[in-house]
Formats: structure tokens, sequence, C-alpha cells
């Protein structure tokens, strides 16, 4: 029994191995053909076949629309703009202590020249006079002792700078006689003996031109019609 499985089983092997190496091909016994001419013919529709993961073929650059040539503007020409001139920096100047002669003079001066209408002004200034109870003239050594004497009764005391009164002590400042009068009896009464009522100065009207707001070119002409009176700049 087994002898016979044996030999069934080797004929069984020789059998398929001509089968595979188609020695039974004239027996029409042969396995298929996996040749490439056999296998072409055998495919259905081969042209419907598409592949999903194949890379697709670089698509030719599109070309950008070309935009339609538009002629091109002239160039504009510059406008010719007028300016006018910066204004020039003004300052205000003035002249001050002018006599009643001098300010008439300078006004008719001025007045006479149209462009400087409304550039000045002249003010007069009412000064009143000024009385003081004085003590002088005094000689350097007189002076020193009499300085000594008023401190030591406890009176004030100022130099007087005016020249009619110099070298000399002022005791008091008044704006009347009369009130000097009465500063003279209030230091006569603390033991000053050598004193007495002086007027230190007299009442007095003097002018001021001022010019508020002028130019340099308006200030040099304007000084040139002024002469020897000299323009300051205002404090």
């Amino acid at each position: 029994m087994l002898r016979t499985l044996v030999v069934l089983l080797v004929l069984a092997n020789a059998a398929y191995f001509a089968w595979t190496q188609s020695y039974l091909a004239p027996l029409g016994m042969a396995p298929e053909d996996p040749t490439e001419p056999r296998r072409l013919q055998e495919q259905v529709n081969p042209t419907l076949v598409r592949l999903l993961n194949a890379a697709s073929p670089p698509s030719a650059p599109a070309s950008a629309p070309v935009a339609p040539a538009t002629p091109s503007a002239p160039p504009s020409m510059p406008v010719a703009t007028t300016s006018e001139p910066a204004p020039l920096p003004a300052a205000c100047w003035r002249a001050s202590g002018l006599t009643k002669a001098q300010a008439r003079q300078l006004s008719t001066a001025l007045g006479e020249v149209a462009d400087l209408q409304g550039l000045w002004k002249m003010d007069e200034l009412q000064t009143g006079g000024r009385w003081v109870v004085y003590m002088g003239k005094l000689s350097s050594d007189m002076m020193q002792r009499k300085k000594n004497e008023l401190r030591a009764m406890k009176v004030d005391f100022r130099e007087v700078r005016v020249p009619h009164l110099s070298p000399g002590l002022a005791l008091g400042t008044y704006s009347s006689e009369a009130a000097a009068q009465q500063g003279l009896q209030d230091v006569m009464r603390k033991g000053v003996r050598t004193a007495r009522v002086a007027q230190e100065r007299e009442e007095s009207t003097s002018h001021t031109l001022t010019l508020p707001a002028v130019t340099t070119p308006q200030h040099e002409q304007i000084q040139a019609l002024l002469g020897d009176t000299i323009l300051s700049a205002c404090e």
C-alpha cells in the first residue's frame, strides 16, 4: 500500500514538472504563457486605464494678460507760485526826558513822513516837586560827624546827589513843602538843630517818544530824523 502511494507521488511530481516545463504542450496541457505579448493581447480596453496617484505633467506657465498700452501723460508743468516775503522783525524803541521844545520839533519832523504814520507816539510826563529836610553843604569831616550824631539820635538819613545840594544829607523826602516843614519839626524834637527845608527837585514836564514796533530800516530812518536824540531799547 505504501509502495503504491510513493509511486503515485513520484508520478504526480513528474507530471507536474512536465506540465510546468510545457512538455505536455503538444497534448494541449500547458500553463498560461506569462510573456509580454500574450499579456498585452489579453488586455481589455487598456486606453481607459488611468493611474490615480501618477504625477501630473508640468503645465505650461500661463501668460499674464497684457494690459492695453495707454498713452503716457505729459509731464506736468510746475505751477508758478508767488510767495510774499517774510515780515521783518520789529522791536520797541524809546527816547525819554525830552523837553517841550524837543517834543514839538520831533513831532513835526515825524508827522511830515507819510510812511511813519502810526509807528510813533509822544507822551507827556508831569513830575512833581520834591522837598527834603536838609543838612549841608558839609565837608568830609563834618559829613562823617553828622552821620554819627544822626545814628546816635536814631534819625534816618541819605546822601543828597543833586548838584545844588551836594555834599549834604537828607533826613526825609516829601512831595510838598508843607509836608517837609512837618518833617523838620519831627527831627528837631529828636535833637536835630542844624537842619532846614530845601527843594531837591522842581516840578517839571518831560516828554517820551515811543516806537512800539518798528523794523531795523524804520528805526534807522527815524533815528536820522532825531539827530542828537538817541533811541534806546524799551525795557
